[in-house]
Parts: structure tokens; C-alpha cells; sequence
């Protein structure tokens, strides 16, 4: 038995030489057929009715930033993401970004606490800033999003309804 060990070694590179090339054609198709199914792109969305009304400058610039990509109808999207398998990732991405808010469709459901708890826990996600480096944000600009999101809030809120 122990005379047939180089033999069947041999003959184990040879195909595996043999398959290498076709194994990788078979990748190069596969990638692109994938490029055939649809990542559904956000084009020609309708301008925000309802956006969020920044007070500071500053802290709108830095949500625009590090956030509106995924939690607005403002997406900036870049020739990566248009390429299949990524772009069904940033698909879900966004999807479930807007699906938790949307600063273009204003409705009060994030409050200073969720945003700091975003903040304070991967937001935004290390892949998108990877690739955008503006979006990384120190904790001061941190502070002062939060700062600037309160202010906005507080603006908008209006004065509180009389007691009857």
C-alpha cells in the first residue's frame, strides 16, 4: 500500500491542475450572471415632503455625512455597490436603515437616546466606513450631532398643548 502513496499524489496535483482552469471560468460566469439580477436601485425618488429641518449647519453636514446614505432618499451610490454580489448587500443595508428611519420622511420615531445608542454601538457600520473615511466620526462630532439633532428637535417641537 505504501508504494501507491506518490502515485496517487501525483495523479491528485494533476488534476487539481487540470481543474484549477476551469474551475475558475466557472466563477467567471457565475459572476457574470449574477450581474443579470436586479439590486433595486432608488432612482428618481420624489424629494423629501417631510425631510428633517436641521437648525445647525454643522451637525446637519455631519449627518449627511455618516448617515444619510442609508437612512434617507438621498442615496450616493458609487460604482461598487452597483456590482453584484455588494449590491444586493447595500440593498438590505438601506432597506433596513430606512425601515428603522428616514430623515427624508420625517415621523419622530428617532429620538436623541436611539441616535446616542447608534452612535455609542457601530453606527455608522465599519464597511461603509471602510470605503467612506468622512463618515468616521470622532466622538466631538459625535457630541455635536447629538447636540445639533436635540436642537433641531427642540425647534420643531413647538410650544406644549394647554392643560384643560
Amino acid at each position: 500500500m505504501g508504494d501507491h502513496l506518490p502515485i496517487l499524489r501525483s495523479t491528485t496535483r494533476q488534476s487539481l491542475r487540470k481543474a484549477a482552469p476551469l474551475a475558475l471560468l466557472g466563477a467567471v460566469v457565475l459572476f457574470g450572471v449574477i450581474q443579470l439580477i436586479p439590486y433595486r436601485p432608488q432612482r428618481g425618488e420624489a424629494p423629501a415632503v417631510n425631510g428633517f429641518r436641521w437648525q445647525s449647519p454643522v451637525a446637519e453636514a455631519l449627518a449627511r455625512a455618516a448617515c444619510y446614505d442609508c437612512h434617507s432618499d438621498e442615496t450616493r451610490v458609487w460604482w461598487a455597490v452597483k456590482v453584484a454580489p455588494f449590491s444586493w448587500l447595500a440593498r438590505s443595508d438601506i432597506d433596513e436603515a430606512k425601515h428603522h428611519f428616514n430623515f427624508s420622511a420625517w415621523n419622530d420615531r428617532l429620538t436623541v437616546a436611539k441616535m446616542r445608542q447608534a452612535l455609542a454601538h457601530g453606527m455608522p457600520p465599519w464597511q461603509y466606513t471602510l470605503v467612506h473615511s468622512e463618515a468616521r466620526l470622532s466622538e466631538a462630532q459625535k457630541q455635536e450631532l447629538l447636540q445639533g439633532f436635540q436642537a433641531s428637535l427642540d425647534a420643531h417641537a413647538g410650544p406644549p398643548p394647554p392643560n384643560p
